[in-house]
């Protein structure tokens, strides 16, 4: 694995618990993980429902690391982005 992209994942992890304990979450890492593999799914299942709708969001470090960050808010950002 490419270690930029495990690092800028880390780093997202760190930043959105960090977050999350601002908010007064009782378990920050937990729901900062959590909404990291909401973002990084929604992202999968836009390329794996790929083959139907025709919308296909290119796999790239921006990509993830904006999917990883924002969750399902940012992919439909990329979507509508990719359809401009």
């Amino acid at each position: 694995m490419d270690y930029y992209l495990l690092s800028m994942l880390v780093i997202i992890l760190i930043i959105l618990a960090v977050l999350h304990k601002l908010g007064k979450n009782k378990k920050p890492l937990l729901r900062a993980f959590g909404s990291m593999i909401i973002g990084l799914s929604a992202l999968f299942l836009v390329n794996v429902t790929s083959v139907i709708t025709q919308v296909h969001i290119p796999i790239s470090m921006f990509t993830v690391g904006v999917s990883a960050g924002g969750g399902v808010p940012a992919v439909a950002l990329l979507l509508f982005l990719n359809l401009l």
